[in-house]
């Protein structure tokens, strides 16, 4: 089982109740981590989602090592 270091961004933020964490899981993807963690999030697929892994975009099925920092960034809007 890996340790893992995950950062949420707005709304994941929100709806998950803390902006970081870490803990020990062991999914081998960043859709693996997603959906243990957030796949019923009130409808936010993981479509929308970009995931980030060690501060460079990744693809979901981008395999993790252990201690990988792992962020979830739904989509933005601005004004």
């Amino acid at each position: 089982m890996n340790t893992y270091h995950i950062q949420y961004h707005g709304l994941l933020a929100e709806r998950r109740g803390v902006s970081a964490e870490s803990l020990q899981h062991p999914a081998q993807t960043p859709a693996g981590i997603y959906q243990a963690l957030l796949g019923g999030c009130g409808g936010l697929s993981r479509d929308s989602m970009r995931a980030v892994v060690n501060d460079t975009f990744v693809a979901w099925d981008h395999p993790l090592q252990d201690e990988d920092r792992i962020a979830f960034l739904p989509p933005m809007s601005g004004g």
